[in-house]
This record gives C-alpha cells, structure tokens and sequence, in this order.
C-alpha cells in the first residue's frame, strides 16, 4: 500500500512540476522579448506571403496590418484559389488604398498537394521577386516588427523561423476554448520546446530563405507529408539546420467561434500531428490536469487524506500557474478563461482518442483522406 501512496504522489508532483516548470520558462521568454524597432534598413528585402480562403472573423485587420509594417523593403502578394473568392473585393480594396505598399493578389491553385493551402501558396512563392519569404496565414495579425522579430532569431544554424498563434479577441466562450487550446496550452509547449532547442515548424508563420528549400526539391518538398508544417520541419532538420521560433507568438484574433468548429479544428490538427510524429504524439495523452489528479487523489485515498482538499490543491496550482501566465503575457485571462481551461483539460484525452480513430482532413470543407 506505501507504494502505492508513493508512486502516486511522486507521479502527481511531477506532473504538477513539469507543468510549472514549462509555465516559468515560458514566462522568461516572454519578459525577454520586446518591440524590435531598429535596425531595419540592414536587413534583407522581404515578400510576405498570404493565403486567403473566404471571409474570416476580423479578416479586414489582419489582412490590413500586412501593409502597416515598419520595414522599408517587402512586398505583399495575397493568393486565393477562386477568383469567386468572397474576399477578393476586401484584397482589390486594402491594395488600393495602400499604394505606397507594393502588393499584388494571384488568383488560381496548383495541385502539388493534397493540403490546399500548400496549394494556394505556390503561385505565391515562384512570383515573390526577394530571396526572403514570409509565408503568413489570413488570420494572423501582423505587428509593425513583424519582420524584424522573425530575423531577430535567424542565425547561420538557422533554416526557418516560425510561430504559434496566440488567440486575441475572444466574444464567446468557444472563443475563450479556442485561446486555451491555443495560448497557454499549445503556444506554452511549443515555445518551451523551442527553449530547450527542439524548435518545430508552425504553418501560421514561416520565414524561409529562398535557396534553403530551393536546394531541396523547392515549394513542391512540403507536400511531402499532409501538413506544410511537418513537411519543413522534417526538411530542415534533415539538412542539420534548426527551425526556430519568433520570441514571442502573433496574435489571432477570433471575435465568435462554434463549439463544434473549435473540436472539429482540434480534431484535424491532433490527426495531422498523430499522422506525421507519432511518436511525439503518443505522450500528448498525459497532457491536461487529469493525470495529476488522478494520480493525487488515489494517493491521497490510500493515505486516507482529503480527496478533495488534495484534489482542489492541484488545481489550484494548475490553473493558477495558466492564469498568471496569461496574464504576464497579455494573453486573454479571466473567469471565462479558466473555465475553457477545464473543459479543454476534459477534452484533451477525447481528442487524442479520436485521432487514432480516423485518417480523413477537412480543411474548411475541403476533405481529404
């Protein structure tokens, strides 16, 4: 019985532990990072990149903040796969009332993967005119450092810079769901992971040094695995470069979101990490609070101590450690966030179960298998 007691609770205090401990090194990160508004003129012409697909939630100031970047030379060039495409006449408009900004919008998708944003973007890259490319989702909100905050961590072992997205702007609680799955869960690992030197690639922002995947079979290499991503991060650490990431995430604004959406995205992303790390997947069931309170309150019965002031203590420092997180970072952080917290903690394992149950991809209707 001892050891039961002992496994337990030694199980539950590093869980508890593993969790803090990438909160505080997150939280140092975060406080090292800044505005970068100098040195600009030193740095290399740029050609941002962004791939659009019908009408989003604050799509007009994300797409908008592509031409209020403090950088001297980059040009903007948005692809859509349809010139019935409902935001064609929102891009016609940001082009024309930015002329001091170069930008063009390319109509038209290739077909050298079954990902259609991959798709969407070729036409995109062979027309860039600079070496430097910035591939930059629809939905992400660009800072006037945008630039500057991806060269700040590009070195000679460098071969991409990327970023997770921070969700901003929730009006719901599915919206507030979306942030906890995006902030302080999927955005605290990914940059810890980067701190300890294991950077991977995250589709919503790559900069990429033209001749690096030009070397390597060029925009058509990603369409190695079903997600872009997975694609460049395998391609770079196969060339014995490293995939670093922006100090500090872009913010996503996400205005309502449906419940159903926010699972069904989850779903499809679980599914494409599950299809191209496996392995790297397999630990994500441990993932969430529940293990730490499984494990604390089985201890805490066999030692014949309060169940649920044990159980209520590891919470406690649980959503504790998230909320101050968020709130160091500027992150959306109330009781709406706590909240999503626990249900998205309750629905971790059910994504992860479901993921190994189906192989199929919908991306905003386009199903892929």
């Amino acid at each position: 019985m001892g050891w039961v007691i002992l496994i337990c609770a030694v199980a539950s205090a590093v869980f508890l532990l593993i969790h803090c401990a990438t909160i505080a090194a997150v939280a140092v990160r975060l406080r090292r990072s800044g505005p970068i508004g100098d040195g600009a003129d030193a740095l290399p012409p740029v050609t941002v990149i962004r791939p659009v697909c019908g009408l989003e939630n604050f799509l007009e100031l994300t797409l908008a903040s592509s031409f209020w970047l403090d950088y001297p030379r980059y040009e903007v060039i948005f692809c859509v796969a349809h010139e019935n495409d409902p935001a064609v006449p929102l891009i016609e408009r940001l082009i024309a009332m930015h002329p001091n900004v170069p930008a063009r919008l390319l109509v038209g998708r290739s077909t050298v993967a079954i990902n259609p944003k991959l798709d969407n973007i070729v036409k995109g890259w062979h027309a860039a005119k600079h070496d430097w490319i910035v591939m930059a989702d629809s939905n992400v909100g660009l800072p006037a450092d945008y630039l500057q905050r991806l060269f700040a961590v590009w070195d000679a072992e460098c071969g991409l810079v990327c970023s997770p997205p921070v969700g901003a702007l929730p009006q719901n609680f599915a919206a507030h769901l979306e942030c906890a799955f995006l902030n302080t869960h999927q955005a605290r690992w990914q940059c810890f992971a980067d701190s300890i030197g294991f950077g991977f690639a995250q589709g919503k922002t790559m900069l990429w040094q033209r001749q690096t995947l030009e070397d390597r079979g060029g925009i058509a290499a990603l369409a190695s695995e079903v997600a872009e991503d997975a694609a460049a991060t395998k391609l770079v650490r196969s060339s014995g470069l490293h995939v670093r990431l922006a100090r500090a995430p872009f913010p996503q604004p996400l205005g309502r979101r449906r419940l159903g959406d926010v699972w069904r995205r989850q779903l499809r992303w679980a599914k494409l990490r599950r299809s191209t790390f496996p392995l790297a997947f397999l630990p994500e069931c441990l993932c969430g609070v529940l293990p730490a309170l499984v494990c604390g309150a089985v201890a805490a019965a066999f030692a014949e101590v309060s169940v649920m002031l044990t159980s209520l203590s590891i919470i406690g420092v649980w959503y504790g450690a998230e909320m101050w997180l968020a709130r160091i970072a500027g992150w959306p952080a109330s009781m709406q966030t706590l909240a999503a917290g626990m249900l998205r903690d309750a629905l971790l394992p059910l994504v992860w179960t479901a993921a190994w149950l189906g192989d199929g991809f919908d991306w905003r209707g386009n199903y892929e298998s």
